[in-house]
């Protein structure tokens, strides 16, 4: 069952204004809930925050990101984008995150975040359900096993505390979280990218692929694979909370 139209959905976006995939993201997103993309406003927390306003409407909120930026790295932008972070948590607000979200949510509640070059991750990858994660209404129909889209140079070495762990890969152990208290969950995967937006994005960023798996974009798009299981998530995670 799809979700309201008339739901107010906001997307986080922490891309540069000239970067040919911010709306790409958008329909990314919006597919992922049976959106157009028209129905979905965005802010970027870097050149266009949200304003208190389009906050407090939002029904619900969608944060993703882009390797232009980095938690580690940081900046002077950090540390306004990481209170927002903790705004929408400490108001309960329904968020999904996804890759730098689910950086910058982590580090906002008190969890780290580091650049460790062996622990980056390129593909469709297969990631493990925890034991958490089986009993939980959003990631347990996934069984056991499932494939989902990742890329991150950054990762969570630390949860939050109280952060209930979901996800794993056999190289990254914090690969998915949701907070007990909060409709908050947070993925390092992109469950809103299909194969094919994946290989658009890797398109768009050809050096990637070369740096961290070190082989020939046109070698590696032949690895991908759909992966119908994650890119119903966020839509469950609606449905769970707005139709529930």
């Amino acid at each position: 069952m799809a979700i309201s139209s008339n739901l107010n959905v906001l997307l986080l976006q922490i891309r540069k204004p000239e970067d040919p995939m911010r709306m790409n993201e958008v329909g990314a997103f919006a597919d992922s809930i049976d959106l157009m993309p028209n129905q979905i406003i965005t802010a970027d927390l870097i050149h266009s925050p949200p304003t208190k306003l389009e906050l407090k409407n939002a029904d619900l909120i969608l944060i993703g990101g882009a390797g232009d930026y980095s938690v580690p790295k940081g900046g002077q932008w950090l540390e306004r984008a990481l209170d927002t972070m903790r705004s929408l948590y400490a108001k309960r607000k329904p968020v999904f995150a996804s890759c730098w979200g689910f950086q910058a949510m982590a580090a906002a509640l008190g969890g780290s975040v580091d650049t460790v070059s062996h622990l980056a991750e390129l593909g469709t990858i297969e990631l493990t359900v925890t034991l958490e994660g089986k009993s939980d209404p959003i990631f347990g129909y996934l069984g056991s096993n499932f494939w989902a889209h990742v890329g991150h140079h950054d990762t969570v070495i630390q949860l939050p505390e109280h952060a209930i762990r979901l996800a794993c890969t056999s190289l990254v152990p914090n690969h998915a979280f949701k907070m007990p208290d909060a409709p908050l969950y947070c993925t390092q995967f992109h469950s809103e990218l299909t194969k094919d937006l994946l290989i658009q994005r890797l398109s768009t960023y050809p050096e990637y692929t070369e740096e961290i798996v070190g082989i020939p974009l046109d070698e590696f798009v032949l690895k991908l694979r759909e992966t119908p299981e994650a890119n119903n998530l966020i839509r469950r995670f609606a449905q769970h909370i707005f139709q529930s």
